[in-house]
This record gives C-alpha cells, structure tokens and sequence, in this order.
C-alpha cells in the first residue's frame, strides 16, 4: 500500500530528521497553551483588582481572541508566501512584545492597556497556531496526521494543568480586597492597593517573554524540513473556500466550541467563588486539576483514535459535554463545580478533531482553509461576553452555562455530518 500522499511526501528515511524539528514545534503548543491558561488567573485578578463586571471581565478573552480573527487570514498569507518558519518567527516575536508591555500597563494601572497588551500577545499567537496547526499535521505520515495533532495538542493541555497553579501562586497573591474594604480606603491608599495588585503580573509575564525570545533564537538557528507539497495554488478567496468539502461546517463547529472552552477554563475560578463561596488560593488547585484533565483527555483521545474514528469520539465526547452542562445549569453546591471540571476532560480532543475534519479532503485549499478554521477562534471574543451578560443580568452564574451548552449541542451536529463516512485516516494536504 502506497502511503504516499499527494499533498505531502514521505519517506521512513527522512524520519529520523524530523524529531527535532518536530520537538520544537511541539513546544509551541505548550507555550500557547500556558499563557491562554493563565488568563482565567488574569481575570480573577484582574476583576478584583479593578472591580469590574462579569461582562467587562470577560472583555479579557475578547481581547486575545478578537486578534484570532484579525490576524489569521495576514497569517495565511504570510505563510503561502514566505513559509512556515518565518510564520513562525513572525509570530514568536509578537508573543514575546505582547509579554513585555505588561509592565507598562502594570505601571499605568490601566485596564484597556492591559487589554491591548494582550491583543498584541495574541496577534502572535494567532500566527503561531496558523503555521503550526497545520504544518505538524503534513511533518510525517499522512495516515497519523490526525493523531500527530492531538498529541503535540497534549503539551497544550499539560500547560492547561500547570499555568493555573503558577498563576495563582505569582498572580493572585493573598485574597483580594472586597468592595467593601475597598470603599472604605482613602484615594491614595485605594490607588496603592490597585498598583500593588496590577504589579504582581509582571514577574511572571517578563520571564515567559525572554523564554519566547530564547525559543525565537533556537528557530533562527535550526532549518526546518520542506515538505514536498501540492504545488497547486488556490484558485478561490477566502470565502469561497467555505464552500469546499467540510471548511464551512468546520468553522462553524470550530467557533462554538472555542467559545464553549474559553468560557468554561476562563470562568472557572469566578463560578467558584459565585457559586460555592469558594476563595481563589482554593480554586486554583481546580483549576488546575480541570487543565491536568484537559491534557489527560488529549493523550486518551489519541490512544482510542487507534480504535475509535475521530469523528465517532468526537460524538460521544460532546453528548457528555451536553449532560455534564445540564448539571451545571440545574444543579447546586460543589457537585456543579465537579462537573464544570469533567468538561474539560471531554472537551480536550475536540479543538483539533474539529480542526484535522474541517480541512480533510481540502487540498490545494488547506492554506487558507486553516486560516478560516483559525480565525474562527474568534467565537473565544463574543462567547464568554455573551455567558457573562447573562450572569450579570441573572444574578445566577449557573444560568449562563446555558450558552456553552448550545455550544456542544453544534459540535455533535457537527460530528454527525461524518456518520456515513468510513475515515480511518485523516489526510491533510497543504
């Protein structure tokens, strides 16, 4: 049997060349994958800090994800014409800028400046996912791009089990002041309290720069594999390529399920404390244990996708989802939080099933149709603010969990649209 494709030529010869190449890109999807688990830490932090709404709170994920969208289709682009690795570097140096201006910010105590200190820390990781997403998935044998995927998305997950952890040890410090307390400080000393607070995000955020800057330079050094690849230039703009095989239902699917993830990882320390009374220094250990089954659910994921189409898990996974969101919305005391946090185990191959489904069978088109599927991200910028309003007009944080359960209920329609389809291998042509 020929396992030649088209799209991406490879030979077991060239194997052993690229396990460097492709340790590195790996690391790329634990970096991301911290710095996006560290912004639940930033919006308790945060919020308390500046006393801010559920919804202005969640102006945090809508500001990292509004650049998904932004910058995917330039990050297209720039990939189509200059390659992987200066997508890359491209990318890398905007993450590491984004992590140095929040010192600025910090020192000007100023909300919308950390907002856009993130937007740019986001602009690169929009360029980040574009190049690595895809260019992972061509790195190696066709018939396991699909499984090659959820495993370097595993290193994403096991930053998801550390970054709350080290957040809330460096971050959020002793508990914050309630309004209350706050209201009863003179304005000088108010203003201290603040700058103090905001203060204690710097640290963290200078030395994950200069660990970005130090992985910039390993890129700089190393070349990186061409892979023989479909020569063929895409004949369709971006929106044409909606209509091609799976991308359009892809981008749907994609965008509720970002929002659906960001809403419930970002959250996850506020339904804590709206909904058990439970303090910060606690919640951060679920936190943590909700990213260790997120990344315990990728390495799974992939061992069953042996045994298990992707597209059948991919079912199962969100009719779970679906329950265990029943049970946030109706349910009380720690059980709901219990349940918050099985999600995420259930949620953790979906981004990239999603992903390796929605440009299958894509072709000349996989460039651009990876730039769609990445800017749908954006449903991480408009979900959370949409949960969060319901919250705050509410007054029931459960009830806004209604929002990421019509989220999982579009993901299993998307999974049924594979369930005639016999696919035992994902190929993924660029």
């Amino acid at each position: 049997m020929n396992n030649t494709q088209p799209g991406n030529s490879f030979s077991s010869s060239k194997k052993k060349n690229y396990y460097f190449p492709l340790i590195l890109i790996t690391s790329l999807f634990f970096f991301w994958g911290f710095i996006h688990n560290l912004d639940p830490i930033l919006i308790k932090h945060l919020r308390s800090a500046f006393q801010l709404s559920h919804f202005q709170a969640s102006l945090v994920d809508s500001s990292v994800f509004a650049a998904y969208f932004l910058l995917a289709i330039p990050a297209g682009l720039i990939i189509q014409k200059y390659g992987y690795k200066t997508g890359i570097l491209v990318g890398l140096f905007f993450f590491a800028a984004g992590c140095f201006l929040f010192v600025p910010a910090a020192n000007t105590i100023s909300y919308p400046f950390f907002l856009a200190a993130l937007f740019i820390l986001s602009c690169g990781l929009a360029i980040l996912e574009t190049a690595a997403n895809p260019y992972i998935t061509i790195l190696g044998e066709p018939e396991k791009a699909t499984q090659r995927l959820n495993f370097a998305q595993s290193f994403n997950g096991l930053a998801a089990s550390i970054a709350p952890i080290i957040g809330g040890i460096f971050i959020l410090g002793e508990e914050p002041k309630s309004q209350e307390e706050l209201a009863g400080l003179d304005q000088a000393a108010k203003l201290a309290y603040i700058q103090a607070e905001t203060s204690l995000v710097k640290g963290p955020y200078i030395i994950l720069g200069l660990i970005i800057l130090l992985v910039m330079f390993l890129f700089l050094l190393i070349k990186l594999p061409e892979v023989a690849e479909n020569k063929e230039k895409s004949t369709k703009n971006f929106l044409q390529v909606l209509g091609v095989k799976n991308v359009g239902w892809g981008v749907l699917a994609q965008f509720f399920y970002v929002g659906a993830q960001i809403y419930v990882f970002s959250f996850l320390l506020v339904f804590a404390e709206d909904a058990i009374d439970m303090k910060g220094q606690e919640a951060k250990y679920y936190a943590g244990v909700a990213g260790f089954l997120f990344m315990i659910g990728r390495f799974i994921g992939t061992f069953f996708m042996k045994y298990i189409s992707p597209q059948k898990l991919l079912s199962i996974y969100s009719i779970i989802s679906i329950v265990l969101s029943i049970w946030v919305i109706v349910g009380s005391g720690i059980s709901t939080l219990y349940a918050l946090v099985s999600i995420t185990f259930f949620m953790s191959i979906m981004f990239p099933t999603i992903f390796a489904l929605g440009i299958e069978g894509a072709g000349s088109e996989t460039k651009p149709a990876s730039s769609l599927l990445i800017m749908s991200i954006v449903g991480g910028a408009i979900i959370p603010p949409i949960a969060s309003k319901i919250t705050d007009i509410s007054g029931n944080i459960h009830f806004s969990y209604v929002v990421p359960l019509v989220c999982f209920i579009i993901v299993f329609l998307f999974s049924l649209r594979f369930r005639n389809k016999k696919i035992s291998s994902i190929n993924v042509e660029a």
